[in-house]
């Protein structure tokens, strides 16, 4: 962990002094500044794993341009923001950063918790500490659309299960299904370096298929031995726009002598902005058929009411961006209780997911909320692993 650099910037001296003591206290490496252009004066190429603590408000250089800069920048490091103004300020930036493909750690309205602070660093730096060993940053590898496709055709894929429990009891009530590429040279490849890929070059439709097959054959496995997993997959607007999808699926699980309840089909809601009426076709023949259908990353795309009155699905997923924030954010709380409401409304189950802390699950049990994921109930893990870990439980 002492091998963290944690990088921080803000115009009150007082400020730097005090968080940078509070980093230094966890056995990271601080590096403070006064002033951004000073910033990127001394620092050209970031540590590994870094983090920046990002003070939006700023005379001579604020954070909103400190951003800009970074987004053109080599491995730019992970960003807590923090502002003395309203909330909509700080939800601005949130989605200026994720518009930059900048990581964003969390944004915290001033003054300060530094109990607070102190909490993201650690569950930050325990991530990275997990994956370290075998993750693979964009400067060290440039995937090709030829190297992804015989990766595919050569079985080179890998898929990590992340579990997720019953908010009210604790008990396992699926996974969620995570592809990774075990490269022969780089090792653990996340999915972020190469679905991008795969989307701009017609192959997401071969690994999307090459998924759903990995999946079955571990349901089926699974259920020999008795286990009965529920398993969600996520599906791309491609698949969706393919009229042989509802068969083709209804196939393979009834070859494999399988149950369609125990797929989940998770779309998100741009997916759905394209052809609707084909979208609507295929979707609802999927349900037909058994499947169970699942809005992901509800509330950060376009036309939410619409789409959940128009599709028939089964399940909403609140995104993470505003699962994390409920314990410290009230219009972030307010929206989730709001996403929890609605989803009971139209019959649907509510899955949280982005859980991080004890916090944040008590506080989604308050509100109701079905059922929870995220690395404070455990990380995706390999199968040997999730059997291992649903042992744990038991």
């Amino acid at each position: 962990m002492s091998h963290t650099t944690v990088y921080l910037i803000d115009d009150e001296p007082e400020m730097v002094e005090l968080l940078s003591e509070v980093v230094e206290m966890i056995g990271l490496n601080a590096q403070a500044f006064i002033q951004a252009s000073v910033f990127f004066e001394q620092i050209e190429v970031f540590a590994e794993n870094s983090v920046l603590i990002l003070d939006l408000n700023m005379p001579e250089m604020d954070g909103i341009e400190v951003m800009r800069r970074l987004a053109g920048m080599n491995n730019p490091p992970a960003l807590i923001l923090m502002s003395g103004h309203d909330a909509g300020v700080l939800h601005s930036a949130e989605k200026l950063c994720e518009a930059h493909k900048l990581e964003l750690i969390a944004s915290l309205g001033k003054p300060l918790s530094l109990d607070r602070i102190r909490k993201l660093l650690n569950q930050y730096t325990n991530r990275a500490s997990a994956e370290g060993s075998q993750k693979v940053t964009s400067n060290n590898i440039n995937i090709t659309p030829s190297e992804l496709e015989k990766a595919i055709n050569n079985n080179e894929l890998v898929i990590h299960y992340q579990p997720q429990v019953a908010v009210a009891t604790g008990m396992l009530t699926g996974v969620e299904a995570l592809v990774r590429w075990q490269h022969p040279v780089h090792g653990l490849i996340y999915p972020n370096y190469f679905i991008d890929v795969a989307e701009k070059n017609g192959l997401i439709g071969i690994l999307t298929q090459w998924v759903i097959r990995a999946v079955v054959n571990q349901e089926k496995q699974w259920q020999e031995k008795g286990m009965a997993v529920t398993v969600s997959v996520n599906i791309s607007a491609e698949n969706i726009t393919s009229l042989a999808l509802p068969e083709q699926l209804s196939k393979l699980l009834e070859d494999n002598k399988l149950d369609p309840n125990r797929l989940v089909l998770e779309v998100t809601e741009s997916a759905l902005m394209g052809e609707l009426v084909t979208s609507l076709d295929i979707l609802t023949r999927l349900r037909l058929k058994g499947l169970k259908l699942s809005i992901d990353d509800f509330g950060t795309g376009y036309s939410s009411l619409s789409q959940l009155h128009k599709v028939p699905f089964t399940e909403l997923k609140i995104d993470q961006s505003f699962v994390g924030k409920i314990s410290v954010d009230d219009e972030a709380r307010a929206i989730v209780k709001t996403c929890i409401m609605l989803g009971h409304e139209l019959d649907m189950k509510v899955v949280a997911e982005g859980v991080e802390d004890k916090e944040t699950l008590e506080q989604l049990r308050l509100l109701g909320c079905d059922v929870a994921q995220g690395y404070f109930i455990s990380r995706p893990v390999a199968e040997n692993d999730l059997v291992e870990w649903v042992k744990t439980r038991l």
